[in-house]
């Protein structure tokens, strides 16, 4: 039996998870990982994942997303 991790715990997200956690939406975020700048994607394979504690670093730097 596979044990689930809690979102807050794991290190990568997907851009799914990443949405619930935020609050923000899948195309935003999706729109956010494309850009060269993003400091918060971690690329495997053709797979796009999320850098949990960097995307909280970015939304904790930010009040606005362009």
């Amino acid at each position: 039996m596979e044990k689930e991790i809690p979102i807050w715990e794991k290190y990568l997200l997907t851009i799914d998870e990443a949405a619930l956690y935020t609050n923000v939406g899948q195309n935003r975020l999706a729109e956010m990982l494309r850009k060269p700048s993003c400091s918060f994607v971690l690329y495997c394979g053709r797979k796009k994942l999320v850098k949990r504690k960097e995307l909280e670093k970015f939304l904790d730097e930010n009040i606005e997303l362009d």
